[in-house]
């Protein structure tokens, strides 16, 4: 042999690597639990040293054997497509965009389940020792195309990849080596341990009514939204992709959840753990994130340069270099697209908050605040071209928070009134300002919208009813309110200014978050609807007992988006969580959702309230001309009155409330698999400890063991 030889292929037509036969090799797959069957009849193809394929059929038992072929290592893949019509592996196939290559034996291993909850694979295995060879095996590491499959796990146990390299670099196994497959050694029986190719997919309901379980759910989702997406490379990717960043968006949908792990960090400077309640489903059905391969996606071939697609285009809008730094995600499973808007952040967004102008909704009727409506006018194209390529009927909800809740709420009115589309819309915000008037919440009335807000929240009072302005007309007013607060807060109180259009309107049934101290000492709240806005506008007015003199326009919007009751995880969050376990320990015990001590404290508040507007009625009439025969303060202030009774009846009802399952878990009430998620969800301690109750914001020290009080004197 010369002595360059080594560097000729290690086999081929002209120089086979060994012309001797006689070699012989066996395997078989098999679940977590040593069970082959799950895998019997699957088709496999093997390579020879010499080239030669190979084809045959797994037993019954998920065991197959090959008898003289050429001697060496043989190259083992399972990579026939999927060709049966069962949901959703048929429409995942043969859908018009990013066609998924779903294989056989993908659909098989969605079928096992992990030997245990956490997932983690036993290394003594029960066909450990059967096996001359034992690997720990993914579906990747034996199909050609896995750009849309997890990252593999990691094991002791996992096959020896560096074998599968140099036989291809040898060129030993099929022809045109794309590295895939598994290197079974000669003379030798192998187990190959298949990991179940399961997901964890946060649950929602699909039902109309409010569920604490979407209550909590969307709330993390909301604050999500805040992350970045974390994808590297961020643009132009020449061959994969990966999201190594945590928290982010695609981190969690991409690199945790898709591999079965149990995500809680939603926030980078998130302190408590608060875990969504996960189901345990196949992975084809979890909330996905596109997959990237420019070989079998043409539109992912890095020389299409600015208009290349990759999953951060698909799934993140990100409008920073187009002014309005519109923020927001979307995924989607079989049966939800969820649509996450973020609030706000930066400058821009305080300035879009600040400008309260209204103009007309074009994809509707009525009018909207122009910076939420210029924000939605970015975005809406966006999620339409996600809607065209992946909507197949599934029900569509959209969460935000505070910007990102007025935005939601424009986009879901928007989506809604589409030509043709059918779309079945379920939203959610959390302190959300007014994004329209009274004509525009009308004519979106029939829009499933659940407006949570929690007290002492000052965003959802802006923009208030009376400003239809520019930032250079609303200061001078302001400022006018500022100098005497008591007509100020009785103007916006009741409802008798406005400057210009219609009035802004809130749109939706709202729910509102109100402290209460527990007999421990920790600090948890009731959910309830007052139907009374003057307890929304009470938060206004706190936040702005501190300011002082009259600040920019921009400054004190600023100040007001930055409220601790505004943030996500220090507020909304932690209240929607202490409001499921509320509900839940409720539905358990089959007792009151509001006790007669809470309600004794609450009733108290709306005592002081009630007074504060008797002595607004007082000061009104004194304060009237003689000659002045009006009555349409006093009648505002009189129905704002009954109102406030009808909220304190509303509040008493809770004391009598029985929950029913649908109330906790909407459409998952009935689902076989609630319980079993509920027990993972219960196996952290931090859903166990009454201790997580106390990262509610607790009251100042003056207002400890009391309803937080209550007040109607609001400006802006």
């Amino acid at each position: 042999m010369k002595l360059d030889a080594w560097k000729h292929a290690f086999f081929s037509e002209r120089m086979p690597a060994c012309a001797l036969k006689g070699h012989w090799v066996s395997f078989r797959l098999v679940d977590m639990a040593g069970n082959g069957k799950a895998y019997g009849g699957l088709s496999f193809s093997v390579h020879d040293s010499s080239g030669r394929q190979y084809v045959g059929k797994l037993n019954g038992e998920g065991f197959a054997s090959l008898q003289d072929f050429y001697c060496g290592p043989v190259v083992l893949m399972l990579d026939d497509l999927y060709s049966g019509t069962e949901e959703p592996y048929y429409q995942l196939r043969t859908r018009r965009t990013y066609k998924l290559p779903i294989t056989e034996l993908q659909m098989r291993a969605e079928r096992t389940f992990f030997a245990s909850a956490d997932d983690r694979r036993v290394e003594e295995s029960p066909a450990y020792q059967q096996a001359d060879w034992f690997y720990q095996v993914e579906v990747s590491d034996l199909v050609r195309h896995s750009a849309h499959l997890p990252l593999p796990a990691s094991s002791t146990l996992r096959p020896k990849r560096h074998a599968l390299k140099m036989m291809a670099d040898l060129g030993f196994g099929p022809p045109e080596p794309t590295f895939s497959g598994i290197v079974l050694f000669p003379n030798k029986h192998t187990v190959l341990e298949m990991r179940p190719l399961r997901a964890l997919r946060p649950m929602l309901s699909t039902e109309d009514s409010l569920c604490a379980l979407n209550l909590y759910q969307l709330a993390l989702f909301a604050a999500l939204s805040y992350c970045d997406f974390g994808q590297v490379p961020a643009e132009s990717p020449s061959d994969e992709v990966r999201f190594p960043l945590d928290p982010s968006v695609g981190n969690l949908f991409a690199e945790q959840l898709s591999v079965y792990h149990e995500a809680w960090r939603i926030d980078p400077k998130q302190s408590h753990r608060f875990y969504p309640i996960y189901e345990d489903v196949p992975y084809s059905q979890r909330f996905e994130i596109l997959p990237f391969d420019p070989e079998l996606y043409p539109q992912n071939r890095p020389e299409l340069k600015e208009e290349q697609e990759y999953p951060a285009r698909l799934h993140f809008f990100d409008d920073e270099k187009f002014g309005t730094d519109t923020q927001a995600f979307i995924t989607h499973h079989d049966e939800i697209i969820l649509i996450s808007v973020r609030g706000t952040v930066s400058r821009a967004d305080v300035l879009r908050d600040a400008d309260a102008h209204q103009v007309s909704f074009e994809d509707g009727v009525g009018k909207a605040h122009d910076g939420f409506y210029q924000a939605y006018r970015a975005i809406r194209d966006f999620v339409l071209q996600y809607l065209d390529q992946f909507h197949i009927g599934q029900r569509i909800v959209i969460c935000g928070h505070s910007l990102g809740g007025a935005i939601a709420l424009l986009l879901a009115e928007g989506l809604r009134r589409t030509p043709d589309a059918h779309y079945n819309i379920l939203l959610y915000t959390y302190g959300a300002p007014r994004a329209a008037d009274a004509e525009f919440t009308a004519g979106a009335s029939t829009l499933v919208h659940h407006r949570i807000v929690n007290h002492n929240d000052p965003v959802p009072s802006v923009p208030a009813p009376w400003m239809n302005t520019t930032a250079k007309l609303w200061i001078p007013g302001a400022i006018t309110l500022f100098s005497n607060p008591a007509p100020g807060g009785l103007l916006f109180a009741a409802g008798l200014v406005r400057v210009g259009g219609n009035p802004y309107r809130h749109h939706g049934e709202q729910y509102h978050f109100m402290p209460i101290t527990l007999p421990d000492g920790s600090h948890s709240s009731v959910l309830w609807k007052p139907g009374c806005e003057s307890i929304e506008e009470a938060g206004c007015n706190r936040a702005l007992q501190l300011q002082g003199d009259m600040p920019g326009r921009d400054n004190l919007l600023r100040q007001l988006f930055q409220a601790d009751q505004h943030f996500m995880t220090t507020s909304y969050v932690p209240a929607a969580w202490a409001t499921l376990r509320r509900w839940q320990q409720t539905l358990e015990s089959e007792g009151p959702l509001v006790t007669q001590r809470e309600f004794e404290l609450l009733d108290r508040a709306f005592e002081g309230m009630r007074e504060q507007l008797r002595a607004k009625r007082r000061e009104l009439a004194l304060r009237r001309p003689a000659n002045d025969r009006s009555h349409e303060p006093t009648d505002a202030l009189n129905a704002e009155i009954d109102r406030l009774h009808t909220s304190r009846e509303r509040l008493a009802s809770l004391r009598w409330r029985r929950l029913q399952a649908h109330d906790v878990y909407g459409s998952h009430a009935r689902s076989a698999h609630l319980q079993s998620s509920l027990k993972r969800w219960f196996s952290h301690r931090e859903n166990r400890e009454p201790a997580q109750f106390a990262s509610i914001p607790p009251p100042s020290q003056n207002e400890q063991a009391r309803a937080q009080t209550l007040d109607i004197d609001s400006v802006v």
